[in-house]
């Protein structure tokens, strides 16, 4: 059994992140806001419903943006801002939970993978003694989630692809259309 299915989860232990070629983004600041990924929907509502609701689109989703904040300007951040192409970051992490019957405290590894492209760039502050906490915004056109090695969820919205826990959710329809 793995471990993230018997922990209580507490905490993200570390993380690093990484770009495309591997190598390990320095100057990364505090938290990395992986953004909220959101359904889009329409409202469904007719003679003999009481109501209304929202009926979400399956693997239908609004823009997603994830924003990576960092320490200083540098110029590592200048070379992530090519929208020329799709910028690839990998987010790699420890993961730290307790199991409910030993009390034993353990990690597991969780990796997330982005693709998109920069959208926004705020270049920060100059306070003197103090961070300039410039941030990069980036708009994802793919995202993929493993916990414990378990692919949890992988959306690649150029290629009609919506895996959730391993299951496609977009076969049967792409067999319909």
């Amino acid at each position: 059994m793995s471990a993230s299915n018997v922990l209580i989860p507490e905490l993200v232990n570390h993380y690093n992140v990484y770009n495309d070629k591997s190598k390990k983004l320095v100057g990364i600041s505090g938290e990395v806001n992986l953004g909220e990924l959101k359904s889009m929907v329409d409202t469904v509502e007719g003679a003999g419903m009481l109501g209304e609701y929202e009926a979400p689109a399956t693997g239908q989703y609004s823009s997603l943006k994830i924003k990576i904040p960092f320490a200083i300007l540098y110029g590592q951040i200048f070379e992530l801002m090519d929208t020329t192409e799709a910028l690839q970051l990998t987010l790699r992490g420890s993961l730290q939970g307790i199991d409910q019957k030993t009390f034993k405290v353990d990690t597991y590894p969780v990796k997330i993978v982005v693709r998109g492209r920069v959208t926004n760039a705020s270049l920060g502050k100059m306070v003197k003694a103090k961070k300039g906490e410039p941030e990069l915004e980036l708009e994802v056109i793919y995202l993929k989630i493993m916990i414990d090695g378990e692919e949890t969820l992988e959306l690649d919205k150029l290629n009609f692809r919506f895996l959730l826990n391993g299951e496609d959710m977009m076969a049967k329809i792409r067999s319909q259309i």
